[in-house]
This record gives C-alpha cells, structure tokens and sequence, in this order.
C-alpha cells in the first residue's frame, strides 16, 4: 500500500461545511478520500450530520487500546489512515455516523425498549445455537446489552467470525452486529445506508428498520420527539 499523493492529504471543507482534517499521512493513494465524503455528505440527509463538525484522519492510541479502526467522540470522527478501498472507507465514516446519532436521538432509538427486546430476543436465540454448536459461554455474557471485551473475544477468537457467519444467519445483519446493543444499531444504519434494497434488514431487523426510517426523515423524527 503505498502513501497517497499530497493532494489526497490536503484539509478541506465539504460543501456541507464538514472539515476534513489529516493529523497523520493518509496511506492508498488509489482511495480519493474527498470523493468518499461527498458521497457520504449525497446519501445522507443533511440533519443525520448535524453532530458532525469534523473528520480526523491518522493513527490514534485508541485504536489499539479498543481493537477499533474509528470512533466517534464530541462531534469528531475519529478515522484510521489506514484504508483498503472506497468501500472501506464509506463504510467505516456511515458507522460511525450512526454513533453520533446516539446522544441527540437516543429517545427516539430506544426510548420505547422495542429495540433492545429485539437485540435481547436475537440474543437469546444466539445462545441456543452457540451452546448446541459446542460453543458455550456464561448466559450473562447475552443478556448483557453493553459492549464487552471479554464476550466480544470470545464471539472473535473462541467462535470465529467465519463460524458465525453461518450460525447467525437470519438472525443478525452481520456477526457484529451480536457485539452490543449500540453496534446492533450501528450496523443496522450502515447497511441501511450500504445497500439499497432493504429487504433483508426489514426481515431481519424488523424494529431497528422502524427506527431508521424515522430517522432519516426529518419530519417523523420531529413527530417522533
């Protein structure tokens, strides 16, 4: 992977006044990284960026301490320099997106419990398979809806992501998307925002595709307040 040219490492502003900032050298000269914002700042409604004030690329100590490659925090996205390809990219900046939403719109994700007793049913169901698959955890570890380290290695290294692939279909998004309550959302906005036709996250996700939908509409979420 090569270092990207100068001018892929200039800070700019986006036209919806996002600024975009490089701290440390921006690696894949074949990613146009101001391309990629403006297909985020396209595909999103203007007010799902209204936390939003800033876009840091380079390399933070955080990513080690927390197995992450971005966050979220105090209206700043937090991004590695880092990146496989435009779709890595996007997808890694929509993600966390989702998490700024949080703090503002959190009444209206989860205020009514629909989908934390969805995430928690799904993880109900998941035990079940993991224990008759030989893979057998503490029941604490599922009905616990906050990030753990210890289960999300487990789920990592004991099971495989591979494995779960395979014995989560149907039931999550995506095998990430067991982690936590916050990255069953999180992962459900991103595919929302990834994948145009939403049949299967309507399917799968029933209550969070409710949530999203009002969400990105400015005029149900105001309703929704």
């Amino acid at each position: 992977m090569k270092l990207a040219n100068a001018g892929k490492n200039t800070d700019f502003y986006t036209a919806g006044g996002l600024h975009v900032y490089f701290k440390d050298d921006f690696f894949n000269e074949d990613i146009d990284v101001e391309e990629v914002v403006d297909k985020v700042e396209s595909v999103l409604a203007p007010h799902l960026l209204d936390e939003v004030d800033m876009i840091i690329f380079g390399h933070f100590d955080e990513f080690e301490e927390r197995s992450i490659n971005a966050f979220y925090d105090n209206g700043a996205l937090y991004v590695s320099n880092v990146q496989h390809d435009f779709d890595d990219l996007y997808d890694d900046l929509i993600h966390e997106i989702s998490h700024s939403l949080e703090p503002a719109h959190g009444w209206e994700i989860y205020g009514d419990q629909k989908v934390k007793e969805e995430f928690l049913r799904k993880r109900k169901y998941m035990h079940d398979i993991l224990w008759k698959s030989g893979f057998k955890a503490p029941e604490s570890f599922f009905t616990n809806i906050d990030y753990d380290k210890e289960f999300d290695m487990f789920l990592y290294e004991d099971v495989g992501y591979n494995n779960l692939s395979e014995l989560l279909v149907g039931l999550f998004i995506n095998p990430y998307a067991a982690t936590s309550l916050r990255e069953y959302f999180a992962t459900g906005f991103t595919d929302f925002y990834l994948h145009s036709n939403h049949a299967t996250l309507q399917k799968v996700s029933p209550e969070l595709y409710k949530k999203l939908l009002v969400l990105q509409d400015p005029k149900k979420l105001d309703s929704a307040s």
